[in-house]
């Protein structure tokens, strides 16, 4: 079994040194947000996650989920695990105190995301929805059905899915056949099946309210005539009470690879009573604001996977005796440590793993400003920022997860591959991300030819990191990152130029070189967070010399070993499709 430590001196470190988002310190509400208070309840979220939510890691992976009687249940321990965790208020922790939330912001909640991925995705995949559902709802729902549903979304008692997929469409939801028929009361009846729902029936809450797109009879064809529908598992009372069943049943649910102690359901409406969301034949735009904040989450997932694989390599690093390094003296087998490649493997796993969680920590404060800032121009230019990165933290950050799980297991050999230890369940796990919430293909394509080739905000943050490196270039320590900033900053425009002269000629040339594209664009961003990690680093060194060197020499990694896979990327796409489309695959 795995074991997990939540790096709350981490978390800590970004939230007082890198909160330097000019718009999101001008929020009034977050200024109450203190030090302290974050220190107190990222101490809180370790406790309950290393200790109630991590052995459910293994509980869920070896007793899955049961389907029997049309009837889920939960892995055992869940349910007492989920009591503890609502009645502790960790499912309000981002809400609006108005439905009785907390109130805290992104730069706060995004770590206890990141934690609750570490120690166990199963479990966390219960909740997770139904903040996604939240929001959607607060954003688009009339009065009646805010004050309705969100008090006891917000509580945990009620939990929430996201139904989009059918059997037919992924991705491709113009071509969904769920339909919604209109009622003299103003409810609609749904008629449809949904597939791959995550969390979508289950026994850890009192109800479990389905947002679901669908078609009503009559509405233009495709993605222009899709509507957006909550459909609670049992009615709800005008006074909140659960009243009957609704036509709502679960057919089955998924045998998996991994997240086995989540159940992904085949879920069967039938003239399931439902309520419009926001305007009819609107629904993909709302329901978008629930996907993109979950895109942004499953990047957090990686992250927190990888964080678990890197400890327990680590660990087992400093046990581990195998063979004698090359400045070995006194002929004894040494620890694996020691080894120059496995220093290597280690080495690249944390500046991956501490350059993703402080750009997601830069992310979360252009969420903040985005949602909060009182000007709208502002407000604006964060949306543009957080909508360019987050296809980027979505599909680079679990990418790599897939690629840290991988080289953990390597790391503990024959006993990566057993069970035992655990090692392989975070891989499986993790391997779920890049798929779900739009395969990391998609990601990519919608990256370059939505939010690059018909965006300016490509070149906005090319901005804000040069504004970066232009004032501090010249701080100690800093030149040779900056010298290195600067040069794939312009491979990146040359890149974006090339995507441009592409698209007027090939378009299978910018398909096949969306893919490179991201993964440049990933890089560089983690290049821009080590480069601000380092200049606060420089200038605190005196101050906790052990912990800044560390910062410091991993900086270094970073740039001389990860960074230079952006120019093998920019090279690769440089080559064209060619090749690509001329394959017969006979």
């Amino acid at each position: 079994m795995t074991t997990y430590n939540a790096p709350v001196e981490d978390m800590l470190f970004l939230f007082n040194h890198l909160k330097d988002n000019k718009n999101y310190n001008e929020i009034e509400k977050f200024k109450e947000i203190s030090p302290d208070l974050v220190k107190d309840i990222l101490d809180q979220a370790a406790k309950i996650n290393q200790e109630i939510v991590h052995p459910l890691a293994k509980i869920g992976d070896e007793s899955p989920c049961i389907y029997e009687n049309g009837i889920v249940r939960s892995p055992p321990g869940y349910k007492e695990a989920y009591t503890k965790f609502i009645n502790d208020g960790w499912t309000s922790l981002s809400c609006d105190p108005k439905y009785g939330g907390q109130g805290m912001p992104k730069t706060v909640s995004t770590f206890f995301e990141e934690m609750l991925s570490s120690a166990s995705l199963s479990f966390k995949l219960y909740s997770e929805l139904s903040i996604g559902a939240y929001n959607c709802i607060l954003h688009h729902a009339d009065e009646k059905i805010k004050n309705l549903f969100l008090p006891k979304i917000v509580e945990g008692k009620w939990s929430g899915t996201m139904c989009l997929t059918e059997s037919q469409c992924g991705t491709d939801l113009g071509l969904i056949k769920t339909k919604a028929v209109n009622q003299n009361d103003g409810s609609f009846l749904l008629t449809g099946q949904k597939i791959f729902i995550t969390s979508g029936d289950h026994d850890l809450t009192e109800n479990i309210i389905h947002l679901v797109l669908a078609k009503i009879p009559g509405g233009p064809s495709g993605t222009k005539g899709i509507s957006l529908f909550l459909v609670p598992k049992f009615n709800v009372n005008d006074n909140g009470s659960i009243g009957p069943r609704n036509g709502v049943n679960t057919l089955s649910i998924e045998t998996k690879m991994g997240i086995k102690g989540s159940p992904t359901c085949v879920l069967n409406f039938d003239n399931a009573k439902g309520y419009l969301i926001g305007q009819e034949n609107k629904g993909l735009s709302s329901m978008f604001t629930m996907m993109n904040l979950e895109r942004i989450i499953v990047g957090i997932q990686g992250l927190g996977i990888a964080e678990t694989a890197y400890q327990n390599s680590l660990s087992y690093a400093k046990e581990r005796k195998q063979g004698k390094s090359n400045n070995n003296k006194d002929n004894k087998t040494d620890e694996i440590i020691k080894h120059a490649d496995i220093r290597r493997s280690l080495l690249g796993m944390k500046s991956i793993i501490e350059g993703q969680r402080s750009l997601a920590f830069w992310l979360s404060q252009q969420i903040d400003v985005s949602l909060n800032h009182k000007e709208d121009k502002i407000r604006k230019n964060a949306e543009e920022l957080v909508s360019l990165m987050t296809p980027v933290i979505k599909s680079f950050f679990t990418d790599m997860g897939s690629e840290i799980t991988n080289e953990a297991i390597q790391i503990f050999g024959g006993y990566g591959y057993t069970k035992d230890q655990g090692i392989e369940q975070l891989y499986r796990d993790n391997r779920i991300t890049p798929i779900y919430e739009g395969t990391n293909s998609v990601q990519a394509i919608d990256l370059v030819f939505r939010k690059v080739l018909d965006n300016n905000s490509l070149s906005k943050f090319i901005s804000i990191i040069k504004e970066e490196v232009k004032t501090n270039q010249a701080s100690n320590g800093l030149e040779k990152f900056s010298k290195l900033l600067i040069s794939n900053l312009k491979l990146l425009e040359d890149f974006s130029n090339l995507l441009e002269q592409m698209n007027k000629s090939n378009k299978d040339d910018v398909s096949s070189a969306c893919n490179d594209f991201l993964k440049v664009l990933g890089y560089i961003s983690l290049a821009y967070s080590w480069f601000k990690i380092s200049k606060i680093s420089y200038k605190k060194l005196d101050e906790n010399k052990n912990f800044y060197e560390e910062k410091i020499n991993t900086a270094k990694f970073y740039f001389d070993k990860i960074l230079p896979r952006a120019e093998m990327h920019f090279n690769s796409a440089k080559t064209g499709s060619e090749v690509i489309m001329n394959a017969k695959f006979n």
